[in-house]
């Protein structure tokens, strides 16, 4: 009988990073009696874009932020878009702009990106944080992509050691695929990107010692693509809970896997809430490194 998969607990995780995020936000509002604030900007009325926003509203609601509500119709235009954020992103009262993607049709969402000041950039959605990410963010000073930045500090979490390992990326996009890779080969793992396209996909796949699928197609990763032993990283999210992965199948032969939900997702809404609050710390000088960050849960 296999073993079951130790099951990488985004839930647990992202509540420890959440209660060190609350640490330092009290110590912010101490010093300076200034309060982190995330403005949220929602175009249209998308029924699941509307919920992970409240989602994330209530996170920073929860730990002493506050949360700046923008919804603007699905009818506006590019260039109101971006004076709305160009405005957030002057207001010395907002310290992290996150626009809720995907943005309607016909409105250009590179541009409105683009008008997010890099340091208030806490989706690391800009040029310029993809160009640290891929560079390595050096000085520390970038914000990561908050997909596969919640991915890494998942891992990291876990123990689970990168350097060396092949890894497989299923997924091309700039806000997950691409950062993704880009931080597991920072992290020196050896990286393929792939995506629903790759000729003989199930054999790259098969290759890798962390999958990490990020496709946007439900259960399209099958189990008997997966070594045995690998880690699996369920990036997607789709119509009745149900990931990129086929859960049951992949583990039955993966050593670690996340459940979806509670695995990623998590993830991604706590790295959104850290880098806001570290970047508010940046903006008004205040010194977080000695907060203590979270105890790693044990990998294989």
């Amino acid at each position: 009988m296999a073993q079951s998969p130790t099951l990488l607990d985004g839930r647990a995780v992202a509540g420890d990073i959440v209660d060190r995020t609350a640490a330092c936000v009290q110590r912010i509002k101490e010093q300076t009696h200034v309060t982190p604030a995330l403005a949220t900007v929602l175009v249209g009325d998308d029924p699941a874009s509307s919920t992970y926003v409240r989602m994330k509203q209530r996170r920073c609601h929860g730990i002493g932020m506050e949360s700046v509500g923008i919804q603007l119709p699905a009818t506006t235009s590019t260039a109101a878009l971006v004076d709305q954020v160009t405005q957030l992103g002057a207001n010395d009262a907002v310290h992290g702009i996150l626009l809720q993607h995907p943005v309607p049709a016909g409105v250009d969402e590179r541009a409105a990106f683009e008008a997010i000041p890099p340091h208030k950039d806490v989706d690391g959605v800009t040029y310029r944080n993809f160009a640290l990410t891929a560079l390595g963010n050096d000085h520390g000073d970038g914000f990561d992509c908050c997909t596969p930045g919640g991915i890494m500090r998942l891992l990291a979490a876990y123990d689970v050691a990168l350097k060396g390992r092949r890894a497989v990326v299923i997924g091309r996009s700039p806000i997950v695929g691409k950062p993704m890779a880009m931080m597991l080969l920072a992290a020196h793992a050896t990286v393929t990107i792939s995506h629903s396209r790759t000729v003989d996909l199930a054999k790259v796949v098969g290759e890798a010692d962390i999958v990490v699928a990020a496709v946007g197609r439900p259960a399209f990763v099958q189990g008997d693509w997966i070594r045995p032993g690998a880690i699996v990283v369920d990036a997607g999210y789709n119509v009745g809970n149900v990931g990129d992965v086929d859960y049951e199948a992949a583990s039955t032969r993966a050593s670690m896997i996340t459940p979806v939900p509670g695995g990623v997702g998590p993830m991604t809404i706590a790295t959104l809430i850290e880098q806001t609050a570290t970047a508010a710390a940046r903006q008004v000088g205040v010194d977080l490194d000695d907060i203590p960050a979270i105890a790693a849960r044990g990998g294989r």
